[in-house]
């Protein structure tokens, strides 16, 4: 049985004094024994929120890395630096990340191989454009997200990563896919990784959707066969993501 994951993506929003606040607001709120939580948070955020979750399995991610260890690369941080502060996931590929600073099917790939190197939780993101999916291509486009983004991942490894669908069109908009929408993509997930590992090893893959998961749609998103959770934009940085959490 797969445990269901939902992660907070904050994006670029609370200092590091408001998101300490808000961690210490929400901690023994949010603590599931069936459900496992993790607060993906900007980089300034980290330490704080480290320190106000200390203790309470609660998990804690970055929002990005980069796929070299150390260089010339200003304003970048390494997967070393969020090992070290006690970091345990990271978001990679997130469609923002592609479509405002370039990020490629290549680096995501790189990205995902590093951090697994270094024993950090990638949280994948794939997910299609509105153009997209009206054009109907929809599946065609997330399975070579998700084969490009694995090439050269082990089986073994492939099972400590955690996909995130997200429908580009749903992000930020108020939009939601239908549960069958959200469904569907997730099973043809699903379908391209049992190809590429087995199906054993698909089985134990997690998939999450996001794209404006609020209270109201998370129980029923949550309810399909290969939903395993969700990765959470805006209701993330409100209350409400209590409710998401104990759907």
């Amino acid at each position: 049985m797969r445990k269901k994951i939902v992660a907070g993506n904050w994006k670029m929003n609370k200092t590091p004094k408001e998101a300490a606040e808000f961690c210490k607001l929400m901690k023994e709120k949010v603590v599931s024994d069936a459900v496992e939580v993790v607060f993906c948070v900007p980089f300034v955020d980290l330490y704080p929120v480290l320190e106000e979750l200390k203790g309470t399995g609660i998990g804690v991610g970055a929002e990005n890395m980069h796929f070299a260890e150390s260089g010339a690369y200003t304003g970048e941080v390494s997967v070393q630096m969020l090992k070290e502060m006690g970091v345990g996931y990271v978001i990679l590929g997130h469609s923002e990340r592609r479509q405002y600073f370039g990020e490629t099917d290549e680096m995501v790939n790189q990205k995902v191989k590093k951090a697994l190197e270094t024993g950090i939780v990638p949280i994948l993101c794939c997910g299609e454009t509105l153009e997209q999916r009206e054009a109907g291509i929809t599946i065609e486009w997330v399975r070579i997200q998700i084969k490009c983004a694995l090439a050269g991942v082990s089986a073994e490894d492939a099972k400590k990563v955690v996909v995130a669908y997200e429908p580009i069109w749903a992000i930020g908009t108020g939009k939601t896919a239908t549960s069958a929408q959200a469904q569907e993509v997730c099973h043809a997930i699903r379908t391209v990784l049992a190809e590429l590992y087995g199906r054993e090893t698909a089985e134990e893959i997690r998939i999450q959707y996001g794209g404006s998961v609020n209270s109201k749609n998370a129980a029923e998103l949550f309810a399909m066969e290969d939903i395993d959770g969700g990765l959470v934009g805006g209701a993330s940085l409100k209350e409400e993501f209590v409710s998401i959490v104990h759907y």
